[in-house]
């Protein structure tokens, strides 16, 4: 059976107990000595299961979003150099609103 990182973290020490009693493998050895922090993480690295939940972005184009925040710290940080600080303030701004833009459509 298969399971996600999700899954395993919900639960208990016992349940984690029965699937590493399941699995012949040198990682999890001593399963019955760990505490669960330890647990999922032996049980991860021996069903090749990432511990991080990874996020996606959806319905905008990250690509394009992250390209334009670079060419803005570049302008950022010229503008700092020029003592500008009415532009450099509407970078900040433009830099601050397109990196909520991403966050809001992180999924």
């Amino acid at each position: 059976m298969t399971f996600t990182f999700e899954e395993l973290k919900h639960k208990t020490v016992a349940e984690l107990r029965e699937i590493a009693a399941g699995i012949e493998s040198e990682e999890v050895q001593g399963y019955t000595q760990l505490n669960k922090e330890h647990l999922l993480e032996v049980l991860c690295k021996a069903l090749n299961i990432d511990m991080h939940v990874h996020h996606h972005v959806v319905g905008i184009e990250k690509t394009s979003i992250k390209k334009k925040i670079k060419v803005l710290k570049i302008k950022r940080d010229e503008a700092l150099k020029a003592s500008n600080h009415e532009e450099l303030k509407k970078i900040r701004h433009e830099i601050h609103r397109l990196k909520n833009k991403l966050r809001r459509a992180t999924v």
